[in-house]
């Protein structure tokens, strides 16, 4: 809950409590990751995806038998969804989900369930999506967005019918491997590029090896505090000033391979997915320590990764589901003030101690950019 401090016609202060400072994830300690197979009932051990939400695992699985599998005892056993139960294909490819609402990306289709995953209604071209072969799939509030291999598929009514975008409104490519949302802006990770849209679909600004991408071939993205992270076939892209330009990272930086299926980052903690492991970077992704088969890894390749409480949740494309569980914390957590101030643009510089972010209380709750820091309640 915040209060605000100061208001201003371009800069607004607003403080609230947060149980705890954010989480930091120390590079190097000692990672050993347990591996859950077909086993545990896992549809197969060849993984396309994976999301954590209230304690519950999501993971998509490729075909052979395939299916979309549920676990909610941290792994130990999975219930695994079929066509029998609504999916639009056995072959998924990435899963989302937001209370009991569950979303699983399929060959067949955008496959969604209101019962957390008991039984889906499945959604296809019929429904306006661009292909039924779904890539990915990211929710916020009513608007789905669908990542196909006919353009970027937008439902603003929570999945009943979609938009479709394409090239003729900018993307880089019709193939879309993945979506991401953040504050009204919408990141498509394309076969030629990653495409950037700030109306709504409407139109998309497209940025290439131009604009320092290691690849066209944009596996993923995800977005934190207004820095832009690419999965790329050529190493994993950083961008701090909106996809105007990148710093390509590699091997050479530590990845464990330069094509990077996926990517999740946590305060300044960066999770890459890469076709050689999981490489960990705490310090902007100048270095990597890598993570592989000898760390608990069911494969080396890794198809998705997830981060939920400083717990890992890597999908391998050959060995299953690989998760590291972070230890309980034994210490009674400082009270934390957050401080935010507002930003005129997503390339403003925030002051020194404050990290960039996005928020909804800016510009009468509409929302806005903003700088934030943590400080201890009992001093500063």
């Amino acid at each position: 809950m915040r209060k605000a401090l100061i208001a201003a016609v371009s800069i607004a202060v607003s403080v609230g409590f947060v149980s705890g400072a954010p989480a930091a994830f120390a590079v190097g300690s000692n990672i050993t990751f347990t591996t859950y197979t077909t086993a545990n009932g896992l549809g197969t051990n060849y993984l396309t995806g994976v999301y954590v939400a209230g304690g519950t695992i999501y993971v998509s699985t490729a075909n052979y038998p395939g299916g979309f599998s549920i676990s909610t005892n941290g792994g130990t056993t999975f219930s695994n969804k079929t066509t029998t139960n609504g999916l639009g294909n056995d072959t998924t490819n990435g899963a989302y989900a937001s209370g009991s609402t569950v979303y699983a990306a399929t060959s067949g289709g955008l496959s969604i369930s209101t019962n957390g995953g008991t039984s889906f209604t499945n959604k296809t071209a019929s429904a306006g999506l661009g292909n039924n072969n779904v890539r990915g799939v990211y929710a916020s509030g009513s608007n789905v967005y669908a990542a196909t291999t006919g353009g970027l598929s937008i439902s603003t009514n929570g999945g009943t019918n979609f938009t479709n975008y394409t090239t003729s409104n900018g993307l880089g490519s019709n193939t879309v491997n993945g979506v991401y949302a953040s504050g009204g802006t919408i990141y498509a990770a394309t076969g030629g590029g990653l495409s950037i849209s700030s109306n709504g679909g409407t139109n998309f600004t497209n940025y290439t090896t131009s604009n320092g991408l290691g690849s066209n071939t944009v596996n993923g993205v995800y977005v934190s505090g207004g820095t832009i992270y690419a999965a790329t076939g050529v190493g994993l892209s950083i961008s701090s000033n909106g996809g105007t330009s990148f710093t390509n990272y590699t091997t050479s930086n530590g990845l464990g391979n330069d094509e990077v299926r996926g990517v999740y980052v946590v305060g300044t903690t960066i999770y890459a997915a890469t076709r050689g492991g999981v490489s960990i970077s705490s310090n902007g992704g100048t270095s990597f320590t890598n993570y592989t088969t000898a760390d608990g890894l069911g494969g080396n390749a890794i198809s998705a990764i997830f981060v939920d409480n400083g717990s890992i949740y890597a999908a391998t494309d050959i060995g299953g589901l690989s998760v590291y569980l972070a230890p309980a914390s034994t210490s009674t957590p400082i009270p934390m003030w957050q401080q935010a101030i507002g930003r005129a643009s997503a390339t403003a510089i925030c002051p020194e101690g404050y990290t960039p972010s996005w928020d909804w209380w800016p510009n009468n709750h509409t929302g806005g950019f903003v700088c934030n820091k943590f400080v201890p309640v009992y001093g500063n």
